[in-house]
């Protein structure tokens, strides 16, 4: 049983026909109706596709004018992209502990770690749960620090009535195969912020703005464009996210009752007034378990599970740079060690489901 199964069929093949067919291969309006279609759903002024949620991010920072010194705090517990972003911009990323209850970034431990060369707040909304993002935005607003929020995995994620990507100066979205719709590749970064939405699009296309017969080069931008191809993709994808986000959350339900009588594993939570999307559903095994032999003993039952995210102070390259010591990140290194991300698709049945448990209990026997 794989981890993920995209739902695509005849409907995409179609969509990217016609967008072989008519010759407008690069960005054009096909990467518009997706843009629209995402600040429609999100309620959000502007949109960008992006070649990727990574590049998205990178513009996101740039924008916001990141450079050499600066400081982003970011989470520890996430997909090294987040912080890759920062290093390449010549920046520090200042990495906080998680809540382990929800994966996400401690908000409490935020403001002892804002200084003067802090430029931004970066959370990360883990496996599709919103961060703590009320707090987080107080916080910003008291120290004037713009936020952007890694909402890769967040799309269809709320807190009460608002979207994820919504409540800070920049969100960004990921439509890799793993994500709840997707391009193939590709990233969006929205924002309600008029001058930030103008430099991200001059920025997006090599720095250039067009003139009445020719572009002009205005800043040494990135080639960071989304083809039509992938964003034809997209917006058929986006006319099955409704009946995707609800898929999902029915087999989360499954997992929640078939695990809830299991004392060796926390399933995910969600506090009240969040939506979750369950990009991914991540278990917490108990830390006495190795996650790793139930890894390879699930697959031996052909059946895909993972980590859940890194740990990224763990990683060699960051730990050797920062000189990061184990015992800042205790929350961090446990999720590392011990979460397991186990198969939701949207044909997956309650058998399915149940067979996906029946397996985990039978590894421990």
């Amino acid at each position: 049983m794989k981890l993920i199964r995209p739902v695509m069929d005849q409907m995409e093949l179609d969509a990217v026909a016609e967008v072989l067919k008519s010759g407008l291969l690069t960005q054009g309006p096909k990467a518009r109706c997706f843009e629209d279609l995402i600040k429609s759903y999100t309620d959000t002024k502007y949109a960008h596709a992006t070649s990727s949620a990574t590049t998205g991010l990178h513009l996101a920072l740039h924008a916001l004018g990141v450079g050499p010194g600066d400081e982003v705090i970011i989470p520890d517990f996430s997909f090294p992209a987040t912080a890759n972003v920062i290093i390449q911009l010549g920046a520090i990323p200042i990495f906080i502990d998680i809540e382990i209850s929800t994966f996400n970034i401690d908000a409490s431990r935020i403001e002892s770690a804002i200084t003067d060369r802090t430029r931004a707040i970066m959370p990360v909304h883990a496996f599709g749960l919103c961060a703590d993002m009320h707090s987080i935005i107080e916080i910003a607003k008291k120290y004037g620090i713009p936020v952007v929020e890694d909402a890769a995995c967040a799309l269809g994620s709320k807190i009460t009535d608002m979207h994820a990507g919504s409540f800070g100066d920049v969100g960004v979205f990921s439509f890799h195969p793993r994500k709840v719709i997707t391009t193939g590749e590709g990233g969006m970064v929205v924002t309600n912020n008029f001058e930030l939405n103008k430099r991200m699009h001059t920025l997006r296309s090599h720095g250039s703005i067009r003139g009445s017969h020719y572009l002009e080069f205005v800043d040494a931008g990135f080639n960071y464009r989304l083809s039509d191809i992938n964003s034809a993709i997209g917006i058929i994808q986006m006319g099955r996210l409704n009946q995707i986000l609800t898929k999902r959350y029915e087999i989360a339900m499954w997992y929640d009752e078939l695990f809830s009588h299991l004392e060796f594993l926390r399933t995910p939570m969600s506090p009240d007034n969040f939506t979750h999307s369950y990009q991914s559903y991540v278990l917490l095994l108990d830390s006495e378990l190795d996650r790793n032999k139930m890894i390879d003993d699930l697959r031996a039952l052909n059946i895909e599970t993972t980590l859940g995210t890194y740990s990224i102070h763990l990683q060699p390259y960051f730990k050797d740079r920062f000189k990061l010591v184990d015992g800042d990140y205790p929350n961090s290194t446990r999720a590392h060690r011990s979460a397991l991300t186990i198969p939701v698709f949207n044909t997956m049945t309650f058998s399915d489901a149940e067979l996906v448990a029946n397996s985990i209990i039978s590894t421990l026997n």
